[in-house]
């Protein structure tokens, strides 16, 4: 993969919004506000979208409350100033992620054993009920029926049984992999490792060259299996969150 570059990343950042929306985006320079009702941080959190203040900073928290959220801001490591603002405002650090990324070709080079892995749209319900085990709630869920562009869930099936699923979703080059949970019966198998390679392959179909993930820092266990099958962190991002 070739060195990343921060047009690059920026890509990959409209990509992780166009891959996993908001209910609705509202530009209220210089933030934009998102209306999550409940899909979780990264559809609810603010984002600096031109040169901010102080006082910008409370506004921001106004039309949060007003939506009934609880102020929270999303900061990539370029946002330092806005990231030492926050904290002398009382924010604190939630959630550090990781985003890796690679060429679809790296991890299209072998398919997945017959019969194990599954490209489903709309899901199964065997892949609601999977979601909801691992704690994916109905409004994540939602998160990704909005979705306008390519859409797919992965459905993995290991020693005969429903064993784990994901969603993938394309804009322009860039594909994002989210919401993967493998139950804790199928796990420590290569489960999570070829549902990967699925939506690889399934990406490489709708045109994308370049697969990605979000990952929380504190998931060990993603961390090195995305690490495992040659994905890089290419960026870092942060919630702020008031304690």
């Amino acid at each position: 993969m070739q060195k990343q570059t921060w047009d690059d990343f920026g890509d990959i950042l409209i990509a992780l919004e166009e891959t996993w929306p908001a209910v609705a985006r509202h530009t209220m320079d210089p933030w934009i506000i998102r209306d999550g009702q409940g899909g979780g941080k990264r559809v609810s959190a603010a984002t600096p979208n031109s040169y901010w203040t102080q006082a910008d900073i409370q506004a921001a928290e106004t039309a949060m409350q007003d939506l009934g959220q609880t102020p929270l801001f999303m900061v990539i490591d370029q946002d330092q100033d806005l990231d030492r603002a926050l904290a002398d405002a009382g924010y604190d650090i939630v959630d550090p992620v990781n985003i890796y990324s690679t060429s679809v070709d790296t991890l299209t080079t072998e398919r997945p054993p017959k019969v194990s892995m599954f490209s489903v749209w709309p899901p199964l319900a065997i892949e609601i009920d999977m979601w909801a085990e691992g704690g994916i709630s109905d409004a994540r869920f939602n998160v990704m029926k909005r979705v306008q562009g390519p859409k797919t869930s992965i459905l993995a099936r290991w020693n005969d049984n429903p064993a784990g699923v994901g969603f993938a979703a394309v804009h322009g080059k860039d594909a994002f992999v989210h919401a993967v949970e493998i139950r804790s019966t199928q796990r420590q198998q290569g489960v999570a490792s070829w549902l990967m390679k699925q939506a690889a392959f399934w990406a490489a179909e709708q045109g994308a060259s370049r697969l990605n993930v979000a990952c929380t820092k504190a998931n060990m266990a993603a961390n090195a299996l995305y690490r495992s099958i040659g994905m890089k962190v290419v960026g870092e991002y942060h919630y702020r969150m008031k304690g």
